[in-house]
């Protein structure tokens, strides 16, 4: 599948789908964030079974600060509806792969699990 891009609007309604979901924060003026394009759209063309989300921090400023980003790119990966993984900075081909495959093979129900046991401590 090749990249789509999200908005405010279509933001929360892309990640929160069942299945993989990859979001990759960028900039039109962010030398690194150009320079990593390449490499999500050719990772996400060997994962048909994903959704490969690109956001325009400057054209969609609510939801970054929404989300907190403080530099790009940031990546992000859900599965299900839960964010597993967040980190700012692009990564090298193999190490972007890696991650894909990671999320990918994630089992969820531990996941959940391991969410609530969070959840109840802090209660």
């Amino acid at each position: 599948m090749a990249t789509i891009d999200v908005t405010e609007d279509t933001f929360e309604q892309t990640v929160s789908a069942e299945g993989t979901v990859i979001v990759d924060a960028w900039a039109e003026w962010c030398g690194p964030c150009k320079a990593f394009a390449p490499t999500f759209e050719k990772v996400s063309e060997a994962h048909p079974d994903a959704t490969f989300a690109k956001l325009d921090t400057e054209a969609n400023p609510q939801i970054a600060a929404a989300l907190e980003i403080q530099a790009i790119p940031t990546l992000m990966a859900f599965r299900d509806g839960i964010m597993v993984f967040r980190q700012s900075g692009a990564l090298p081909p193999a190490a972007f792969e890696d991650l894909v495959s990671q999320v990918q093979a994630l089992d969820m129900d531990e996941v959940r699990r391991q969410i609530a046991e969070q959840n109840n401590n802090q209660a």
